[in-house]
């Protein structure tokens, strides 16, 4: 981290990417569900880790599937400088956005990979994470008036606030051996589509459809039954009751931003499962 910002001048860290079902405006609800005490905390679909910075934990693993976005992650932990610096040599341009988008990120330096992610995540459409089926970054560019492509004050506090944890490219079907009783786990999947033509899935190759929510599903319980404290956000779905039925569930309302037509943002509801030894009875 530069000689010039040391972590008493930080502000908070905030998201350094938008991410489609971002979590910042339903961290209190979330954070509520938390106990006061717990092991060590893991986040296996970190994305824009809105939860892991409110919260701050002393020990903790984020893992996630998306190659691309571990990168970014472990580059502002460990060479935030570089990757500032690399960010500085892009511009908002619809030729340099494709220019960018085409590159391939096995030819790119650490630093390099995770400027091109996040300059591609503040100016394409809608701040979406999309890949084909070859694995490629495919959203169109966004026309934004002037976006803000590297925040550095907010990269340092990042990079601050990723100094000693643990972060892994990794499916969230590998991470059962690691955790522990009494450890607290936050699931925030992809969600389940509440219809045929709100689905944001394909934000790694393969995609996240029924067969992994089910397999999220029973990950969940067994961790449960081994005394480990989990919390699961997801869509108000049938599928979604019917796959937590036998714990607890929260309704609360949020507000999203992405959908084909514009008649269709605004409020939803979402539902927030928990169950564990110290999870807090409110």
């Amino acid at each position: 981290m530069s000689a010039l910002l040391q972590p008493a001048d930080l502000p908070p860290p905030r998201p350094f990417l938008k991410w489609a079902g971002g979590k910042t405006q339903l961290v209190p609800h979330i954070v509520k569900r938390f106990p006061k005490r717990f092991g060590r905390y893991h986040e296996p679909f970190i994305g824009g880790g809105a939860v892991f910075f409110a919260i701050a934990p002393s020990r903790a693993v984020l893992s996630d599937i998306n190659a691309d976005l571990i990168s970014a992650y472990c580059t502002i932990r460990d060479d935030v400088d570089s990757l500032i610096a690399e960010l500085g040599s892009h511009q908002a341009t619809e030729e340099h956005f494709y220019q960018v988008r085409s590159q391939q990120a096995a030819n790119l330096t650490a630093a390099q990979s995770a400027a091109r992610t996040i300059f591609l995540n503040r100016t394409c459409f809608n701040g979406l994470y999309r890949v084909n089926k070859r694995g490629q970054f495919n959203v169109p560019f966004g026309r934004y008036a002037n976006p803000k492509i590297c925040n550095a004050e907010n990269l340092y506090a990042v990079a601050n606030a990723l100094q000693g944890v643990d972060i892994r490219h990794e499916s969230v079907f590998d991470i059962g051996r690691r955790v522990r009783r009494g450890d607290l786990v936050y699931f925030d999947p992809p969600y389940d589509p509440v219809s045929s033509t709100a689905s944001f899935t394909s934000y790694a190759q393969g995609g996240f459809g029924t067969k992994e929510q089910e397999q999220l599903a029973d990950l969940f319980g067994r961790f449960a039954h081994r005394g480990v404290n989990v919390v699961l956000s997801n869509s108000d779905t049938p599928m979604i009751r019917e796959l937590y039925r036998d714990f607890q569930i929260d309704q609360i309302w949020a507000r999203r931003a992405i959908n084909s037509r514009a008649d269709r943002r605004g409020p939803v509801t979402e539902v927030l499962v928990w169950a564990g030894p110290d999870i807090p009875d409110l």
